[in-house]
């Protein structure tokens, strides 16, 4: 028996277009003084990065893709890393080669790194209602002879869409290069495209620009609204104001709820004018009668997908707002200043009121991918025994 074990040391959250490293070990498990001891043989291993793609057959009309062979042979050598999978291998990498022909005596191990850059033209990993992104690692062994084992590492991949341009090119170091510290440089070049991904991300989702919205019905106007920003990156607190003092409507109660919505494009629905799905993340409800200001804070969470498109589903994000205001205006309790005794108001036991709601778009980008892997279902490890 060998035991296989694959670790992304650095976590399980990726920026498409960074570089993604594992170390993969092969272990003989058997002890050296054990009498049933003997060395184990691999004929060979291989590592690739798949994505495998699934839609619901009653959302999403999907062209026909033909009779497509899904099966190994026994004896087959080629491997196949969605073998077994459900869906659709949308993207691959090349497979890249571990070694061939090893031998592992007893108690002996071999750790090989695999690296491979995450493909900057690929989707997001996503699991929605109607369609589902899941990216892999799958490493191949095969002893002579046997059936191939597959061991595969899921992991999470973060694509940055709808980012500006940067204002002028960058791909080159004006500064000299060191011939003395190749690999130190080499190491920085790898690391550069992602420090200035995530430099432009800092930059977009820190600008502040208030946008104030005045909240009407057909009634008249219930309160002002301030928002400080749009664009929020993942973890961020999405931060609200209301003001009441100004409206001439009372409001009763608000709440405010995290949502995304996923729609399919038009050629691929299920049927014309099929419905967006929408999903929440986050609910704020206060009420606020005779109240003249309030505000709400709303996380982001950390393990939600940030807003993308592709040739089949668009993601996007909203702030969804409903309001319960009064038909008719509603005094105050009085409080006279020399009352030296304790006072309860009591409410109104019938109001007849309105509702109303509104949707206000904003944008969630990716965030550092090191901070995303703290809040991943993944841990960028596991195990296999050939």
């Amino acid at each position: 028996m060998i035991e296989v074990v694959a670790s992304m040391a650095r976590g399980p959250v990726f920026l498409a277009g960074e570089l993604m490293e594992c170390l993969i070990t092969f272990t003989n498990p058997m002890s050296h003084l054990s009498t049933s001891a003997s060395s184990e043989m691999l004929a060979w291993a291989s590592a690739q990065i798949h994505c495998q793609f699934h839609a619901s057959e009653s959302r999403v009309a999907l062209p026909a893709q033909g009779n497509k062979q899904d099966v190994q042979a026994e004896s087959d050598t080629v491997l196949i890393p969605s073998r077994g999978e459900r869906g659709q291998c949308v993207l691959d990498t090349p497979p890249k080669i571990l070694f061939c022909d090893l031998r592992l005596d007893p108690g002996e191990s071999k750790t090989y790194s695999y690296s491979e850059i995450v493909p900057i033209d690929g989707p997001p990993s996503f699991r929605g209602q109607a369609v589902k992104y899941v990216y892999k690692l799958t490493i191949g062994c095969q002893r002579v002879n046997s059936p191939i084992k597959l061991l595969r590492v899921p992991f999470r991949v973060l694509v940055l869409q709808g980012m500006p341009d940067p204002p002028f090119p960058q791909d080159e170091e004006v500064s000299p290069s060191n011939p003395f510290l190749e690999e130190e440089e080499a190491s920085r070049r790898d690391a550069r495209p992602l420090e200035r991904a995530l430099d432009m991300l800092m930059v977009t989702t820190s600008r502040r620009c208030p946008h104030m919205f005045n909240i009407t019905n057909m009634r008249g106007k219930v309160a002002k609204f301030c928002i400080f920003k749009t664009v929020y990156r993942l973890g961020e607190d999405i931060i609200g104001t209301f003001n009441f003092s100004e409206g001439d409507i009372p409001c009763l109660q608000y709440s405010v709820s995290l949502q995304n919505e996923e729609e399919i494009q038009k050629e691929y629905q299920r049927r014309s004018g099929q419905a967006v799905s929408v999903t929440g993340h986050g609910r704020h409800m206060e009420s606020c009668l005779h109240t003249a200001s309030s505000h709400f804070s709303l996380p982001i969470p950390l393990n939600v997908t940030p807003g993308f498109s592709t040739d089949i589903v668009i993601l996007r994000w909203r702030l969804h707002f409903e309001f319960v205001t009064a038909r008719e205006p509603m005094e105050p309790p009085t409080v006279l200043q020399n009352q030296s005794e304790v006072t309860v108001w009591s409410g109104a036991e019938h109001v007849d009121v309105d509702t109303f709601s509104w949707d206000l778009p904003i944008k969630v980008l990716p965030t550092n991918p090191a901070l995303a892997s703290y809040m991943s279902h993944f841990t960028g490890t596991n195990s296999i025994n050939i």
